[in-house]
């Protein structure tokens, strides 16, 4: 009977949309198929609305437009009359009927004639959406920058012949780096994984390898974690290949020149991008290469719903575009090792001889130098690094780097470095003012601390901070001037004559010339600490980077147990092989990247327990948790998570699974209290 009665219905005339206030609509495909920018799951579906006579021309697929969507207005959704006022959309075809028999609203406004949304853009937004369980406007909004009219009224300039293929210059250090470039320059779509040597060539090399896919006739696409690295191969492109080849997408550029460039790419004008993370989705035309610089970094993670991370939105790119791949730093992930061990991408090292000649000095300061060390005892720093600070000062600059600013941030036992904790709740102890020792979560003064471990009764400070770290140095070499980079006031460079720099890890400056003369690595042991499964991967890439920006002739002291795989890895240069063994490690325990997995979070364990039931996820999903999540400073716990993990293979039925039951909940309608987080592939899983 209900076979009958949909064939009764398919065969039924389609009468010529009209719309409630009786406008007269468009002569050819009066309907127009528009995406709500409404990042709401259960809305994550097109709406079908009539296109007035007078809009036709200008409502082509891929504008901006103005519907009516809400509570008020005569717009039908699934049998249920939603009304409201205006909201943007765009248009995402044109048709001739529509599938809902009833009145259709129509288009309030053609917002710009500018198509923004071609079919690649609305491919690359909806593959994401599904793989991220999250909707398409919601990329779209992280994908599409905010209108200027006044950079759409501006003409973008006539797009540039092909420049030449550039000389290999710096890629002859890896072995296959010049046979990578003759395969871009070549039309190829070669994919590779880059471990760049210390120093400053990498933005050069970098800047090659997408002059090369520019001389082919193509576009190259770079994404890097910050404005800093991203002024770097702006002004590497620049003096390679002039003025006008490439757009530069950053949010330092401000809206409308952002826009602008934008355009510039969007119309052809110029087809190669340089940009931080939003740049993932620039729709550079004929795409031949995209590339990541640092995929470690967590800025290439969204922080905005549905938090696609960088690198494997260039994976979807290279793969859908038919392009080439570039995935480097100077450390490696986890995730880059997997490319090479699954044969999806070639690795593009330096041997080790290579390596040896770029690649500072490595000495190391661990627990038992510390305790037999009297300087180290009095100040903090161990004789070995004052000595490396008093020898790097006579010839330039020496980069001090602390894992965390400020004072004092965290105490523990001086003898068995166990962390004090406040005997009621649990929380870190601190003692802002050197003096008061009370809890950081309840607040509860804890005046006769004492190990619950060993028995002593002294404290020691987990991690000193930057600017205590740079007061100290400050009366150590008085005659030295101290500058200080962190997340107050990042410095870019700093001039080739001796200073002291104290930074914390990723602010660090450049130093002008041939780099730093040495650099001390403070506090190894907190960064290895953290209670997470990156841990080790994140920190031997923040050492690296820093230790990069030493000459090939400087030293490098990382106060941090020798014996520690990461510290050996730094100590030999070698973070793809650290990689690799991570790689294994989580392979037998079922990690990421060898596993997906997802993060739900809610209120309670009864509502994500809840949740869960209700998914039908797949029958090879794991459940673990759920767990109370970590509150903030002073705060109680936020709420409960559960970590959902499956093999190889099922991470798009997780996807689903999860993403279908959040649109069902949605749907029915909860309360704020009963409210459940999805993350696919999270950074922080501990």
């Amino acid at each position: 009977m209900r076979e009958m009665v949909a064939e009764a219905k398919a065969k039924a005339p389609k009468a010529k949309p009209r719309t409630w206030r009786g406008a007269s609509v468009a002569e050819e495909l009066p309907v127009a198929r528009v995406l709500v920018n409404k990042g709401v799951l259960h809305l994550d579906r097109l709406f079908d609305y009539a296109v007035p006579a007078e809009l036709s021309a200008s409502a082509q697929p891929g504008v901006r437009v103005r519907v009516r969507f809400g509570a008020g207005s005569h717009r039908v959704h699934g049998g249920r009359r939603e009304g409201g006022g205006l909201i943007d959309g765009f248009v995402i075809e044109r048709r001739a009927e529509s599938d809902y028999n009833g009145a259709l609203a129509a288009l309030a406004q053609v917002v710009s004639p500018e198509v923004v949304l071609g079919p690649r853009m609305l491919a690359l937004a909806r593959a994401v959406a599904d793989r991220y369980a999250g909707s398409l406007a919601d990329v779209l909004q992280l994908a599409l920058p905010a209108r200027s009219a006044r950079a759409e009224a501006k003409p973008s300039p006539e797009p540039l012949p092909p420049p030449p293929a550039p000389e290999p210059a710096g890629w002859e250090r890896y072995g296959a780096g010049p046979a990578f470039l003759r395969a871009l320059a070549g039309g190829g779509t070669p994919r590779a994984v880059w471990t760049a040597l210390p120093g400053p060539g990498w933005a050069d090399e970098l800047a090659r390898a997408m002059a090369a896919t520019l001389a082919s006739g193509r576009g190259a696409l770079a994404v890097v974690p910050d404005g800093r690295t991203a002024a770097r191969v702006d002004a590497a492109l620049t003096a390679l290949l002039g003025e006008g080849r490439h757009a530069l997408l950053t949010a330092e550029s401000g809206p409308e020149k952002r826009y602008r460039q934008w355009l510039a790419v969007s119309r052809g004008s110029v087809r190669a991008v340089v940009g931080t993370r939003a740049a993932m989705f620039a729709p550079v035309r004929d795409l031949g290469l995209v590339a990541v610089w640092d995929d470690g970094d967590s800025s290439h993670s969204d922080v905005h719903a549905p938090f696609p991370h960088v690198r494997e939105v260039l994976e979807l790119r290279a793969v859908t575009d038919g392009c080439g791949f570039l995935v480097g730093s100077t450390s490696c992930t986890v995730e880059a090792a997997q490319l090479v061990e699954s044969g999806w991408a070639r690795p593009l090292v330096a041997d080790r001889e290579t390596v040896r000649t770029y690649a500072p000095r490595i000495r190391t300061v661990g627990d038992e130098l510390l305790a037999r060390d009297g300087a180290a005892r009095a100040a903090r720093l161990p004789s070995l690094a004052w000595e490396t600070v008093r020898e790097g000062l006579k010839t330039g600059p020496v980069l001090v780097q602390v894992p965390r600013r400020g004072y004092v941030p965290r105490l523990a036992c001086e003898r068995c470095r166990t962390p004090a904790r406040c005997t009621v709740c649990a929380g870190p102890l601190e003692a802002p003012d050197q003096r008061d020792l009370h809890c950081g979560w309840c607040g509860r003064a804890e005046p006769a601390w004492h190990c619950e471990e060993c028995g002593s009764f002294r404290l020691r400070a987990q991690v000193v901070g930057a600017r205590r770290t740079a007061e100290e140095l400050g009366r150590a070499f008085p005659a030295v001037p101290v500058r200080t980079s962190g997340r107050d006031h990042i410095l870019d460079e700093v001039p080739d004559r001796p200073a002291l720099v104290v930074s914390t890890p990723g602010a660090e400056p450049v130093a002008a010339g041939a780099g730093y003369a040495a650099a001390l690595l403070l506090d190894g042991w907190a960064m290895l600490s953290r209670p997470d499964l990156r841990a080790s991967e994140d920190a031997l890439r923040r050492w690296i980077a820093a230790a990069s920006l030493v000459r090939g002739d400087g030293q490098v002291v990382v106060v941090a147990e020798p014996t520690l795989r990461p510290v050996q890895a730094l100590v030999r240069w070698d973070p793809v092989g650290h990689a690799v063994r991570e790689l294994a490690e989580r392979a037998q325990l079922g990690f990421p990247p060898v596993s997906r997995m997802a993060a739900v979070a809610g209120g309670s364990a009864e509502t994500v327990e809840a949740f869960l039931a209700g998914a039908g996820l797949p029958p090879d999903a794991e459940v673990l948790g759920p767990v109370p999540v970590p509150g903030r400073r002073g705060e109680a716990s936020p709420g409960e998570r559960a970590l959902v993990r499956v093999p190889p293979g099922s991470g798009a039925a997780l996807a689903a699974a999860l993403k279908s039951a959040q649109v069902a909940r949605l749907a029915r309608g909860v309360p704020a209290s009963e409210a459940v987080r999805i993350r696919i592939d999270p950074l922080d899983i501990g």
